[in-house]
């Protein structure tokens, strides 16, 4: 209830006097506009933030982290919000955030965005656009940020058909996206899978890229015989699972590899990832440095961004040089290539090899056991039963069971099996043959151990029968054992260990091996 108040006239000027009507009138409670109070909570955050947000001076580096904060506090708090609005009102603001929004600005917003995250992304002012892509660049409304690159993509390239002024930023918030979060491809892997090498046209690739190192190494791989189109991108993937074993053998001793290899300028210049957009999240990122290209490296410590150029070590460059010559010296080896490579330790600058020893690092020996563990997996055979099958086989089995020898007859047999005696005309042949001269003698490494714990007894016997020019298939029928299961099995062994045969179809050692399978069956 109220009561009326006029302010009459007077005859004196400036005087005047109160009228209270005597008909009172009741004030009707408004109606609940639920949107409309959400929008005020939300805006309750920016209250509670005490900071002078002034729309005129947001060019000013204060006020910009200021609305930065407010705005991914505001969206934390809207990021499931859905809206479906009939009108449409025009936002035209630099740095736009939703406390400089009025309430049909704010509904035209939400609306549009709601259709966005439905795949309708329709055309619509510029600052709403850029609002949206500030949500996505502080990972609001996302599942993680692979999903945010993803949704980034999709969104730039349909409305870029409505207003391609978002190219300029856009192009430059995805290189700062790929270096601040943590994702499953590298960025000259993404530039490739989109087509957008025109816009980077300085990169050469990122940390562990083949063609960053093969500038950088004294080495020129390029102008092999052995680097064939065919072979160029097995060679590339060997190089990066090899640099892959490297890093880790490197943390695991407690080194730091790029300090090994890269090193930046004196002058580091502070960098702020996303430039010209509102971009605040309250995680701490992890210490880290990314090496984008041969000349950027960015370094993250404490929280605050470093950019500077790189140079190289010449004791990185000696060090890379090593590394893919030997990596490409163990692929001819392996795959038999007709021409052989040596590489030398020499090639390593002595204070790099030092280092590596005082820390129990071998890396005349990671780099071939590397090419040979990613060969072995490059060469897996992976077999798939078909389970329907199998009732068939089962019985197909016993049936070939009745032609088979008695299970005590065989037992009998392969129990007047005498082990084999070694003469001593044996021995001066396998002395011999360890001092006739080797080119490059293959050095005995843990796979060689690991091939002979899973070699059965009688298989290092059939080895040893090989070696001294036997005759495999009386050895094979003395065991009770067919010729080729007993060969298949040893090369099925050697194969998941080396990635090779030891014997090729004749049941005759390869001349490569015969020193390794002496060591083994010692």
């Amino acid at each position: 209830m109220f009561y009326e108040i006029e302010y009459d006239a007077s005859l004196i000027p400036g005087v005047g006097k109160f009228v209270r009507k005597p008909k009172p009138q009741k004030i009707e409670e408004p109606e609940k506009d639920s949107i409309r109070e959400h929008f005020g909570r939300m805006r309750d955050i920016a209250r509670a933030h005490r900071s002078t947000y002034d729309f005129s001076r947001f060019f000013e580096r204060r006020i910009q982290n200021d609305n930065a904060i407010i705005f991914y506090k505001q969206a934390l708090f809207m990021k499931d919000f859905m809206d479906d609005y009939e009108g449409n009102t025009h936002f035209s603001q630099y740095f736009p955030y939703y406390q400089m929004m009025g309430y049909e600005q704010l509904r035209t917003y939400f609306t549009w965005r709601t259709r966005v995250r439905q795949g309708n992304i329709a055309d619509i002012s510029l600052s709403y656009a850029f609002l949206y892509l500030y949500e996505l660049l502080a990972n609001i409304g996302v599942a993680d940020p692979q999903d945010g690159l993803d949704k980034l993509m999709l969104f730039w390239k349909r409305f870029r058909e409505y207003n391609k002024s978002i190219d300029k930023y856009v192009l430059r918030w995805l290189k700062d996206y790929h270096i601040y979060y943590e994702l499953p491809r590298t960025f000259k892997e993404f530039v490739d899978e989109n087509n957008l090498a025109e816009h980077y046209p300085k990169l050469s690739g990122s940390d562990d890229s083949f063609e960053l190192f093969c500038s950088i190494s004294k080495y020129n791989i390029g102008k092999s015989t052995f680097f064939t189109d065919e072979n160029k991108g097995m060679i590339s993937d060997c190089f990066a699972f090899v640099m892959d074993r490297i890093r880790q053998d490197f943390e695991a001793a407690g080194m730091d590899f790029d300090d090994a290899l890269f090193r930046p300028t004196r002058k580091l210049v502070a960098w702020k990832p996303f430039k010209d957009a509102l971009f605040y999240t309250p995680v701490k990122p992890p210490d880290k440095r990314i090496i984008l290209c041969e000349n950027e490296i960015y370094i993250c410590k404490n929280g605050e961004w470093k950019f500077s150029t790189i140079i190289t070590t010449e004791k990185g460059r000696q060090f890379i040089a090593y590394v893919m010559k030997q990596m490409e010296a163990t692929l001819r080896k392996i795959m038999k290539y007709r021409f052989k490579l040596t590489a030398n330790t020499d090639m390593i600058h002595d204070d790099t090899i030092r280092i590596l020893t005082k820390a129990g690092l071998f890396i005349e020996k990671i780099v071939p056991a590397g090419v040979m563990e990613y060969y072995r997996e490059l060469t897996k055979i992976v077999i798939t039963v078909d389970h329907s099958s199998l009732a068939r086989i089962r019985e197909e089995a016993l049936k070939t069971q009745e032609s088979l020898i008695v299970e005590e007859q065989l037992k009998e047999k392969t129990s007047e099996l005498k082990p084999i005696q070694f003469t001593q005309q044996d021995r001066n042949i396998f002395a011999d043959t360890a001092n006739e001269s080797v080119e490059e003698p293959a050095p005995v490494y843990d796979v060689w151990g690991k091939l002979k714990d899973i070699l059965t007894e009688n298989e290092l016997r059939a080895l040893a029968v090989v070696l001294q020019g036997g005759d495999m298939k009386a050895f094979a029928d003395e065991c009770g054992e067919m010729l080729e299961v007993l060969a298949d099995g040893i090369n099925e062994k050697a194969m998941d260990c080396l990635g090779d045969n030891l014997m090729d179809d004749d049941f005759v050692l390869y001349d490569d091996y015969k020193e390794q399978v002496k060591e083994l069956i010692k």
